[in-house]
């Protein structure tokens, strides 16, 4: 059995009231012992152990991203990186770039992680810039799960003109002239988007192959991804067999807008992974959502931008209801996207009308995604149901201006309000939302102390503390996924999922923090990232 010793300058276990450790034996996937002398476990060592002495080093628990998105992460990981590009004039040459390496009408795609507004031009590419940058080639520019750009090959492919019907909750976007701009919104997607030929099945692999390793490359060794099909899945039991899988897994899977036999049938599909072990990999429930994301989030008050327009809801009260109801009766879990505070309180209706029907049902069978604009009186409501939630800072810091421009600036200050939800007593544990937010352990840390966004310091009452925000990643999401006898704190047991850092995070200047990644990730006691 493989073992590793690590020496080094602390060991946070966060466990309350220990005191920092010097070292920290492994064996297997698991801790064996840890001691506050750095020379404590020596005994340990034998001719096959891994040694890391590290005199400077701290050790913490992996984190947890508790809300993100791996499978899409995957699916855009072999796609032109644009999220890197700071001008339209940058994001043009990487699509350039791609299309010198592409054989001629082969289509090229982006990545979806991105926002105009943080472009210097501070708008999305047209079709005609598109253009300049390969005319040979389509092009397919994603923005998060809404928005669209194509060049005029694409809208030459998908048979779209001056003249093509809008689909009903779509739109084909024009220039002030009139003319196709090559954007399409929602529905609309789906008149090129059909014509993109899916990546083959080893390709999907390799790219979630790739997104986990990168994940791991900022200190996450566990993922919630809460979207997840069947197919995704099976695609993700494939790549952990072939030992390719460098993170956890948790999976929630998509039953979107299903009820009636639809839901049954997909519980029924999931049925055969209900008893599955493995502790890399496991379905934790199942996933709906109750209101859009930052174009469409259901509020109580009007837009800023459309006093006529407070939100949509994609689902009926009743049917969510209904769905959520049949998903507890067959014994999994549900975590529903909840994004305005209309969404929020009408949420808090359904679960607590389920809890009513259900009563004993475990605790932290029913979570809150989001739970973007929660005032008092609904936190305070959430916490004394026991229904734990999810939230997102860097989603707040990537997407402030565009919020901005449609809630204003008063609500962008209130979202992911993190102080009081832990102040009224709630469970709350902390994710980025990727593609929307950029994941990385520290960088959420640093939101939710700071507040910061691409526009400033937003609601900076929110804030909360290092150590709480630490807290949110490993001790809170163990206890959400029910694993916190398994992983969260370091102690002798417990699986061996630990990041160790060149530098204490805790003393660390906040712009240091903001982008400060791990030398190592440990995950099983096995080591899937080590910085060259």
């Amino acid at each position: 059995m493989e073992t590793m010793l690590i020496r080094a300058a602390a060991v946070h276990t966060l466990v309350p009231g220990q005191a920092p450790q010097r070292a920290v034996a492994v064996r297997g996937d698991r801790i064996a012992a840890l001691s506050a002398d750095p020379d404590g476990l020596d005994d340990w060592v034998t001719a096959g152990t891994t040694i890391l002495d590290l005199p400077g080093a701290t050790v913490l628990p992996a984190f947890d991203d508790t809300h993100t998105h791996l499978i899409f992460a995957g699916r855009s990981a072999h796609d032109v990186p644009v999220h890197q590009a700071h001008t339209i004039a940058e994001f043009l040459e990487l699509i350039r770039q791609r299309a010198a390496v592409t054989p001629a009408g082969q289509w090229i795609r982006t990545t979806t992680n991105w926002q105009e507004y943080n472009l210097a031009e501070r708008r999305m590419p047209t079709a005609a810039e598109l253009d300049q940058a390969t005319d040979r080639h389509p092009v397919l520019v994603k923005r998060g799960g809404h928005n669209d750009v194509v060049n005029t090959y694409a809208l030459r492919l998908a048979g779209i003109t001056e003249d093509t019907p809008v689909p009903p909750g779509g739109v084909i976007g024009r220039d002030a002239g009139g003319r196709l701009d090559g954007r399409l919104i929602d529905s609309a997607m789906a008149l090129v988007e059909r014509l993109v030929p899916a990546e083959d099945r080893a390709g999907r692999a390799d790219g979630l192959r790739l997104a986990g390793g990168r994940y791991a490359a900022t200190g996450i060794g566990t993922v919630r991804d809460c979207a997840v099909s069947l197919d995704d899945y099976a695609l993700l039991r494939a790549v952990r067999e072939a030992d390719a899988l460098d993170i956890r897994v948790r999976a929630l899977i998509g039953a979107f807008g299903l009820g009636g036999a639809e839901l049954e049938d997909l519980l029924d599909a999931m049925e055969v992974w209900r008893y599955d072990a493995d502790p890399w990999l496991r379905v934790w429930g199942v996933k709906f959502g109750l209101d859009g994301g930052l174009e469409a989030g259901a509020t109580e008050e009007p837009y800023a931008c459309d006093h006529a327009f407070s939100g949509t809801l994609v689902c009926e009260p009743d049917a969510l209801f209904e769905a959520v109801e049949t998903v507890v009766r067959r014994g999994w879990r549900v975590g529903t996207h909840a994004y305005g505070d209309r969404a929020v309180r009408i949420l808090l209706d359904v679960y607590e009308r389920v809890l009513r029907n259900n009563p004993g049902l475990p605790a932290g069978t029913l979570v809150m995604e989001h739970g973007g604009l929660a005032g008092p009186a609904q936190r305070a409501r959430a916490a004394a149901l026991g229904i734990p939630v999810t939230v997102q800072q860097p989603l707040l810091h990537d997407t402030a201006e565009v919020e901005r421009e449609f809630w204003g600036p008063e609500r962008v200050a209130a979202l992911f309000p993190a102080r009081g939800w832990i102040d009224q007593g709630a469970l709350v544990t902390a994710g980025s939302d990727f593609p929307v937010g950029r994941f990385g352990a520290m960088r959420s840390v640093w939101g939710m102390i700071t507040r910061q966004t691409v526009i400033g310091v937003q609601g900076p009452e929110h804030a909360i503390t290092y150590d709480e925000a630490v807290a949110l990643h490993t001790t809170n999401a163990a206890r959400l996924l029910g694993e916190e006898h398994l992983r969260g704190t370091l102690t002798p047991g417990r699986l061996a999922d630990l990041t160790i850092w060149d530098r204490d995070p805790a003393g660390c200047p906040p712009e240091v923090l903001r982008d400060l990644d791990p030398t190592h990730t440990v995950v099983g006691g096995r080591v899937v990232h080590a910085r060259p």
